[in-house]
């Protein structure tokens, strides 16, 4: 039951972030702020993490097939199609849902407490539409490319990986890196990161909007964001997989 009410709470929540926006300029403006929140201020977690997992995917496939009857561009294009299907746009996404996910919370659940959200009622603001409306667009607009970059870095990552520890010649990785391409994988990634955006943004949101209490309650609407982000970007990874791919 409790699960049911929650989930007509999100709904209620999301009919009210989807109506027109009471001021269409203002609410234009606070997505471009979001953009830099969210893109801008992730690009660093996002390089470090996309460079490194691009180097270890090389590292272990070049370990898993330490066979002379595999050829070398064959750890090439294992990297590229883990990395396109399955490591830049859920790995990187469980990041966001980190990184993001708990500041929206934290800063939705802040303004809840200290009743800046009431105060938006009274003027006749739709503060859910207000507030985390522009968040689920400037996400949806920011994450795929930072999904383009972060799989980008990752071959990169890869290829140096060849030459730091010597897993299969350079040549024989860049071969393999265009072999058997599929422009439909990154439609598919592209897919996959909207939709984690979405759930990203709406679910922070919606837990920080309907706390009750104080600060420890804010931290408490953060680690439920988190988890609750993560739980269901898991399970929606799975459904797209089933729906686009098999």
């Amino acid at each position: 039951m409790r699960i049911i009410r929650y989930l007509g709470q999100y709904l209620q929540f999301m009919f009210e972030v989807l109506r027109k926006p009471d001021k269409g300029k203002m609410f234009r403006k606070q997505v471009f702020i979001e953009m830099d929140h969210i893109g801008l201020n992730s690009f660093g977690i996002v390089f470090i993490i996309s460079i490194f997992m691009g180097a270890v995917l090389a590292i272990q496939t070049a370990a898993q097939t330490d066979n002379p009857l595999y050829p070398g561009y064959l750890i090439g294009f294992a990297v590229r199609e883990s990395t396109i299907l399955e490591f830049s746009p859920t790995i990187v996404s469980l990041i966001l849902a980190g990184k993001v996910g708990s500041r929206i919370a934290s800063e939705v659940g802040t303004m809840r407490v200290t009743e800046q959200i009431d105060a938006l009622e009274i003027m006749g603001v739709n503060p859910a539409n207000y507030l985390v409306g522009p968040k689920i667009i400037a996400a949806s607009i920011v994450n795929p490319a930072l999904i383009i970059v972060s799989i980008f870095l990752s071959l990169v990552g890869g290829w140096g990986s060849t030459y730091i520890a010597d897993v299969v010649a350079p040549n024989e990785f860049l071969s393999g890196l265009q072999m058997w391409f599929v422009p439909y994988e990154i439609f598919y990634a592209l897919i996959k990161t909207v939709v984690f955006a979405i759930i990203i943004t709406s679910v922070s949101g919606f837990q920080g909007y309907i706390i009750k209490g104080g600060a420890l309650d804010v931290g408490r609407a953060s680690t439920k964001a988190v988890v609750n982000s993560s739980i269901l970007i898991i399970l929606f990874n799975l459904l797209l997989t089933n729906l686009l791919l098999v």
